[in-house]
């Protein structure tokens, strides 16, 4: 503080020393807060990782509380019993939905969807804001509405709970804009593999689904977070997987066509799932506006009706899955529950419940593939997989085809499960679905969301399956360029040009060294006998052009080429072999010509 600051304030500060008191703290966090501000912006790099750990242990703890609660919120109204009453079966869904309703819709607005979609919005369109009341109220009305019996999961609002997490947690450390829009995804994946105790397929999930990018700066601190968020997990809830299935072998070959089958099977039946989704969300979303009010309970009240007798159906359903897998249920039985968990899963999405649809795509998939695997295995009763396997793999393939991230469901099947034994069935099993779903509906399931809400968000499927342009597809042979020795004389050369009009003249100089030269100047120069090629480019003012190889996307090509007439295209092989030109028009002709999808 200056001294005619601190004269200024004598008097006031004499008479009074409260006063006195207060402006020296006062001034004192303000110098504090300057410098503090300062340094962390020299040093944001550098705590970005640090960040990331810290926002995983939090993300971690947030997830572990939100499982309690959803666990709190069952006992307290549907009670320990395997099968509860059948008058509080009907009533607690009904009543839970009327409280998720007004609670959405005069409270927590900002709790809405499933939480993925609300994620990507937040990196494309909100810079990485997601309010933190919106965590709050996501975090309470998923919890009264899974604990209550609706059909939905925990893993997709743990995701944006993560997220919010550290948005906030990014906005109230003064992080630049970068850095918060990069710090959503980081606590993503840290609220979604905290939810699923399964860092790797989380990490894979957020890539292949969020931000669509494996750059090593937010891959490290995205594998940070997920780490950290599944250690202080487990320090509270236990190492284990989800659930546990016995190890098998696959004897012959020929065992991978039963899983085949169950890919084509399981690849229809989410097919069939996600166009009803389709088709029905627009039609309730023009329905009047009162009826918000009442979506949520009418889809408990059918929810309970389902419950009085099959009460597997209601939430996320972990402790069936487990069941399936160890074979604890007949085929008939099964395929009741998945067809029944279907229309109740799409009931409680279609109401406007928030919550997650990873667990009820396993809970179908396990039913599902057990299925399957019972009738196969009552026909073919040499095949050595088992019920239990078949379901795993079935969780897979549902996943594959209903959400349309396949990297992410092989691995998640895997860390869920604690089983890598299943590995190949699981991989031909899941590609198939995944190319059934993909072949007949053409928009996945969160851009179809996204659009059906008003906005559009980058389609990762598309730019992760979309074929680059390349350099190769835009170059001209080398018919259409001259090139010149070193030590070939000016007027020799000028002799070759004039047979080639509008061909560029390259100079090879040392290996991967290329120089341009003008026609005009090479007449010019042909006057004097003894200038050669290399003096004349070596005379020029601009360096050596730029390579480039046919492998090359046109965009680094573009950069390449800047204001050069032409750039040469070489082998990798060999720097001084000439395979091709590129000019700037060329380029701009591919991507005018290419035609979207």
């Amino acid at each position: 503080m200056s001294l005619t600051s601190l004269t200024s304030i004598a008097p006031d500060t004499q008479a009074d020393p409260a006063s006195q008191s207060s402006i020296s703290l006062r001034n004192l966090w303000a110098t504090w807060h300057s410098w503090s501000n300062r340094i962390f912006a020299l040093r944001e790099d550098q705590l970005f990782l640090f960040l990331a750990v810290l926002i995983g242990i939090f993300s971690g703890l947030a997830v572990v509380c939100f499982r309690i609660a959803i666990e709190w919120v069952h006992l307290l109204t549907l009670g320990s019993s395997i099968y509860p009453p059948s008058h509080r079966v009907v009533l607690v869904p009904v009543l839970g939905g009327i409280a998720v309703a007004l609670l959405v819709i005069y409270v927590f607005p900002g709790a809405r969807g499933s939480g993925v979609n609300q994620t990507k919005a937040a990196v494309y369109i909100s810079n990485g804001y997601i309010p933190f009341n919106a965590c709050v109220g996501k975090f309470l009305i998923c919890a009264r509405g899974i604990g209550t019996g609706q059909s939905l999961g925990p893993e997709d609002p743990s995701l944006q709970i993560g997220a919010g997490i550290a948005s906030h947690l990014g906005r109230r450390l003064n992080l630049s804009q970068e850095k918060v829009r990069l710090i959503a995804p980081v606590g993503a994946a840290a609220g979604l593999a905290a939810a699923f105790n399964a860092p790797i397929s989380s990490v894979i999930f957020v890539i292949e689904e969020v931000i669509g990018t494996w750059s090593a700066g937010v891959l490290g601190a995205i594998v940070l977070a997920a780490v950290s968020a599944v250690v202080t997990m487990r320090s509270f809830m236990g190492p284990d997987a989800f659930f546990r299935v016995p190890p098998f072998r696959i004897a012959r070959a020929s065992e991978l066509l039963a899983y085949l089958v169950l890919g084509i099977v399981g690849g229809g039946l989410s097919l069939g799932f996600l166009k009803w989704l389709a088709y029905a969300r627009p039609k309730i979303q023009n329905w009047p506006p009162w009826t918000r009010y009442l979506q949520p309970a009418a889809a408990g009240l059918a929810i309970g009706f389902i419950g009085i007798r099959l009460p597997q159906v209601m939430g996320a359903g972990y402790f069936v899955i487990d069941q399936a897998l160890h074979g604890q249920f007949s085929w008939k039985l099964l395929i009741v529950l998945a067809v029944l968990k279907i229309f109740a899963t799409g009931i409680s999405f279609l109401s406007g419940t928030p919550g997650g649809m990873f667990a009820p795509t396993l809970f179908i998939g396990a039913m599902l593939g057990g299925a399957v695997g019972s009738i196969e295995r009552h026909f073919f009763p040499g095949l050595t997989g088992t019920v239990g396997t078949y379901a795993l793999v079935g969780m897979g393939v549902f996943f594959a085809g209903f959400l349309r991230t396949p990297i992410t469901s092989v691995f998640m099947v895997i860390e869920v499960s604690g089983s890598y034994t299943a590995i190949l069935p699981i991989m031909i099993a899941n590609l198939v679905a995944y190319l059934i779903s993909r072949t007949y509906q053409k928009v996945p399931l969160f851009d179809l969301l996204a659009r059906q809400d008003g906005f559009v968000l980058p389609s990762i499927e598309k730019e992760r399956e979309q074929v680059p342009l390349t350099v190769e597809v835009a170059m001209m042979t080398t018919d259409s360029a001259v090139v010149a020795l070193p030590e070939e004389l000016a007027g020799d050369l000028a002799k070759r040009i004039d047979a080639k009009q509008d061909a560029p003249i390259f100079v090879r100089m040392a290996p991967g060294q290329w120089r341009l030269l003008d026609r005009e100047e090479i007449h010019h120069l042909a006057a004097d006998g003894s200038m050669n090629t290399k003096a004349a480019a070596e005379a020029k003012p601009k360096g050596p052009l730029p390579v480039l190889f046919r492998d090359q996307s046109l965009e680094d090509a573009l950069h390449a080429v800047g204001d050069w007439p032409a750039v040469p295209v070489v082998s990798r092989a060999d720097l001084s072999k000439l395979e091709g030109v590129v000019t700037l028009a060329d380029i701009l002709r591919c991507f005018r010509n290419a035609s979207p999808e």
